[in-house]
């Protein structure tokens, strides 16, 4: 279900970075990106996918795939910070993935991961209040919202611009 991410992935992931309806709600412009783009934040993944999962610091990114191998999508843990024990959550599937549960077990997998191989205590996300379909999967899934102030009193690093943050709802993982 996860794996390494690889070369081959890079115009499959570029598919989801050009799909409106994948990318509308997020907080990046991934319809300028290219393939060169792709290729070259595989080829970071895999540092990290590498890396001491105990000590790594930074950005863990995996593949999504299917019972043949074919890429579904991407699941992250991003700024993986040993001070406070945290890091943010992501993950994006191709449209062709979603409606087939394979959102919910990449993600309970990599928060596994996270809480048990990397010894993480705090694992939050975040998700637009317009995209009205991750909410929903998010919600019905137990998923525990968070407030905002409650990540800050953990000390967790907010990469998102002050005037952007009441635009999203903040989750976090089971057992913090």
């Amino acid at each position: 279900m996860l794996r390494k991410l690889e070369k081959k992935d890079a115009p499959l992931m570029l598919e989801w970075m050009h799909d409106p309806t994948v990318v509308e709600y997020l907080n990046r412009n991934f319809a300028a990106m290219t393939i060169e783009d792709c290729e070259a934040f595989i080829e970071g993944a895999a540092v990290g996918a590498d890396s001491d999962r105990k000590t790594m610091e930074g950005n863990f990114h995996l593949a999504i795939e299917d019972e043949e191998g074919e890429y579904l999508g991407t699941v992250s843990l991003k700024g993986i910070d040993r001070r406070t024990s945290s890091a943010e959550f992501g993950i994006t599937v191709r449209t062709a993935a979603m409606g087939r549960g394979v959102s919910f077990k990449a993600m309970n997998e990599i928060l596994r991961i996270g809480h048990e191989e990397m010894g993480l205590r705090i694992i939050y996300w975040c998700v637009s209040v317009q995209n009205k379909r991750a909410v929903h999967f998010y919600d019905k899934n137990g998923y525990e919202r968070v407030s905002l102030a409650e990540l800050r009193a953990m000390n967790v690093r907010i990469d998102y611009a002050e005037d952007k943050l009441a635009d999203f709802i903040w989750y976090k993982s089971p057992g913090i």
